[in-house]
């Protein structure tokens, strides 16, 4: 199938997905970039394409990237380009391929990118055939040292590609840079600088406009300016726009503004660039924490990671986005994008959500960190990674993410690394003392890096700090390594806060990974000089397995599926203004005896034996809590009584309905109540949309419950269930959140887990009726109908 570009192309459209109609072949070929192989027998796919979440699950791959394969695949596309858009500029461009993309149009080589998580672009100008003529573009993609990395890398082109039009006098990539240096409450200044490039052999006459527009598109404000643009140059523009009464950008108020660039030659648009703005200010004080806007705010963080469970690497936007809300709803104000560059899409979301970001380049640096094999810190570890390919590429890569993020509101740290000074992981010191290692890389080889890639960052953009995760503050202090930093971040060491804030005067202090539990959080809330804490994780994702049969990690508030597990509720108690309350069962521990583990232990439902001493643990932003079982109050406990931030009661269990109100001034604010349910009766299905666009990318979440006969969720329920989809549209994932399911991902049926499973529907390009059918032996099936337009 040739793709005409003109079937999708308006020439005066700058910027278009190129996604579709590509051939796929697993495994390595010969002369698969030439024009005239035969692809015929490849398989069709559309990007975003990640082949190792296609399996299968194997013992004999790495625990650290999820017992997936990784191998060698191929890409192609043909596609024709019409007479009519010779003169234009043409660029291809590619969000992520993960990893060691080499990338060839019409025979001709255009260049490798060894880093999976960088985006960049290629001129395909020169080398393009114009009209009936044919033109192929052939990717490989090399990941086959699948133990490289720590966590589920994916394998492909796993994110957008893009084919972008211009004139040869045109802005370049990412060449819209915007500050915001001066803000009041009347006014902003708007500083803009444009990098226009000029490929042509004249010197010509140009006008530089911009546009602010509020966030409905109406035009505020606007200036223009002519310019001399010299041959064969490019040129940096600069521009100041007071913008009156500014709407500032928070997490509460995430309002963003647009900037509309164009570039008018001979008074013809010639180029046309749309960058987000959010007028915001903030700085970090050394003994007070964060302020943003003049006001002093706690960052509630998470780290995440980039896959979604059965999706693999291949998020869709709406996937993000109902993440997204459910992380906003547990009172999440801040994300750490661990621990590498994420899809600007991500980034975009982020703004209009109003999340303050940390945007990370690395997880190692010169040298390799350990990638466990059979599981977690046991046998022999992989060596493989960027690690090889960072001397070469490093620079490059941190610049590229500085320049694509920069003009996001939502960033306000970049970090140059995660855990680098991970002991003997692979730096050592004798600080260590009976730790140390003398094989080992010195540490202090640390600091020269961190001064080198803080450079580049000050280089392209001045105005947020950088910062890094540091895992061993005490082999670091050794070093340069924290003076490089203009924020440093402290990973599972709060025991470190008062003694090196004391020690050192002049150091910002916040937790960049931190534990999930009370102590952890008291640590930030009752500390003014620590700016907050990122916990790991706000989701749990693939890899960084403990062993076989495990497969992926599972320290989430949210699940694979992202459903709610206990630990959002309580990370709730501590984050959301919204009054809550929230109960589950857990065991009563004999050693420790107060201590309750959200993360893992608490369960979300009512059951037991008959008559059995049991733990009803309970999370509350309330000041106290009546439980009542079967109607009968159990007795009114107070928050403030209980010092691990969680409130108990250990009662006989005795089945039928638990109910947990949570009371402020002795008026009811807020329940929440578990029922004992009974055996599995029926199927029940909830999509988050009925209808869809026909655009081959709209999906709706089908969530499925098992339920008994009186609609309860039955939560020991594992039932496998069958699912069956007429109409347009196709299921492209099914996720139960089972950490040692191996099922393959792409069958249409699986096991459900703690009563549940998640089904994601695809749309097709055309439209008319989706039928999702769900069925289980045993069971009641149930449907749903989802309307393609």
């Amino acid at each position: 199938m040739v793709n005409v570009i003109t079937e999708q192309w308006n020439p005066s459209v700058k910027s278009r997905k190129f996604n579709f109609d590509w051939k796929f072949l697993k495994g390595e070929d010969t002369d698969v970039h030439k024009i005239q192989f035969d692809d015929s027998d490849w398989r069709s796919v559309d990007l975003p394409h990640d082949w190792s979440i296609e399996g299968p699950f194997k013992k004999e791959y790495a625990s650290s990237t999820g017992y997936l394969p990784g191998g060698i695949g191929w890409y192609r596309k043909k596609f024709s380009v019409p007479d009519s858009l010779k003169g234009k500029r043409i660029m291809i461009q590619f969000d992520g391929i993960y990893k060691n993309s080499e990338v060839w149009i019409n025979e001709h080589f255009l260049g490798k990118r060894p880093y999976g998580y960088s985006s960049f672009q290629y001129d395909l100008t020169p080398f393009i055939n114009f009209d009936t003529h044919e033109n192929v573009i052939a990717v490989k993609v090399d990941h086959s040292d699948f133990a490289d990395s720590r966590w589920y890398p994916g394998s492909g082109i796993y994110r957008n590609v893009f084919i972008n039009l211009t004139d040869h006098v045109y802005i370049k990539p990412y060449g819209i840079y915007m500050t915001t240096p001066n803000i009041s409450t009347s006014e902003a200044e708007i500083t803009i600088q444009t990098s226009v490039k000029n490929e042509t052999n004249h010197k010509g006459e140009i006008q530089i406009e911009h546009q602010i527009k509020d966030a409905t598109g109406k035009k505020l404000i606007a200036c223009s300016s002519m310019e001399t643009i010299q041959a064969n140059s490019e040129q940096d523009y600069h521009h100041s726009i007071m913008l009156e009464k500014p709407n500032l950008w928070s997490p509460e108020n995430p309002y963003v503004y647009s900037v509309e660039t164009k570039v008018i030659k001979n008074s013809q648009v010639i180029d046309t660039e749309t960058t987000p703005l959010g007028v915001r200010y903030f700085h970090f004080d050394v003994d007070s924490g964060f302020y943003l806007n003049g006001e002093n705010i706690k960052m509630k963080g998470v780290c995440i990671h980039h896959d979604a469970g059965c999706l693999g690497a291949v998020v869709p936007e709406k996937v993000w986005q109902r993440r997204l809300q459910r992380l906003k709803e547990a009172g999440v104000n801040a994300i750490r994008m661990s621990h590498n560059p994420p899809a600007p899409e991500l980034l975009d979301m982020c703004d209009r959500y109003g999340f303050l970001v940390q945007d990370e380049a690395f997880d190692e640096w010169e040298y390799p960190k350990n990638k466990w094999v059979e599981g977690w810190n046991k046998g022999e570890p992989s060596l493989d990674g960027y690690a090889s390919d960072f001397t070469e590429w490093a620079e490059a890569d941190l610049r590229d993410m500085v320049l694509r993020d920069r003009n996001h509101p939502s960033i306000v740290f970049w970090s140059i690394g995660n855990e680098i000074d991970y002991p003997n992981d692979p730096y050592s010191h004798p600080v260590l003392e009976d730790r140390y290692k003398a094989e080992k890389p010195e540490a202090k080889g640390m600091g020269d890096i961190a001064k080198r890639l803080a450079n580049v960052v000050k280089q392209y953009d001045p105005t947020r700090p950088v910062t890094a995760a540091l895992a061993s503050v005490i082999m670091s202090n050794e070093t340069d390594f924290p003076d490089a930093l203009d924020v440093v971040g402290y990973n599972y060491q709060e025991f470190r806060y008062h003694k090196d804030h004391k020690r050192y005067p002049n150091r910002v202090i916040y937790g960049s990974e931190n534990g999930r539990h009370h102590n952890e959080w008291k640590a930030v809330k009752n500390n003014d000089f620590v700016s907050g804490q990122f916990i790991w994780t706000g989701i749990d994702y693939l890899g960084e397995a403990r062993g076989w049969p495990v497969r992926h990690a599972t320290p989430g508030m949210l699940d694979l599926a992202g459903f709610k597990k206990p630990l959002f509720f309580f990370k709730q108690s501590q984050w959301s203004e919204k009054d809550m309350v929230y109960v589950g069962g857990t065991s009563i521990k004999e050693e420790h005896p107060d201590q309750i583990h959200w993360d893992h232990e608490v369960v979300g439902a009512w059951k037991g034996m008959e008559g059995e001493l049991v733990r009803v643990a309970c999370c509350t932003n309330c000041p106290e809590v009546d439980l009542l079982l079967n109607g009968t109050s159990l007795g009114i406990k107070k928050r403030k009584d209980f010092k691990g931030g969680s409130i108990y009661w250990d009662i006989p269990y005795e089945e039928g309905t638990l109910k947990a109100v949570g009371k402020r001034n002795g008026t009811i604010c807020c329940t929440y109540k578990l029922t004992t349910a009974g055996m599995p009766a029926k199927l029940h299905l909830h999509s988050d949309s009925t209808t869809l666009k026909a655009d081959k990318q709209d999906i709706a979440h089908v969530e499925v419950n098992i339920l008994d006969v009186d609609h309860q969720l039955v939560y020991e329920a594992n039932n496998q269930i069958d699912c069956d989809i007429e109409g347009p549209g196709e299921i492209i994932g099914l996720e139960c959140s089972n950490p040692t399911s191996h099922q393959n991902y792409k069958e249409t049926n699986r096991k459900a887990y703690h009563g549940k499973l998640l089904i994601y529907v695809r749309a097709t390009d055309q439209p008319g009726t989706i039928t999702l059918k769900v069925s289980s032996d045993g069971l009641e099936s149930s449907s749903v109908v989802i309307e393609v337009r």
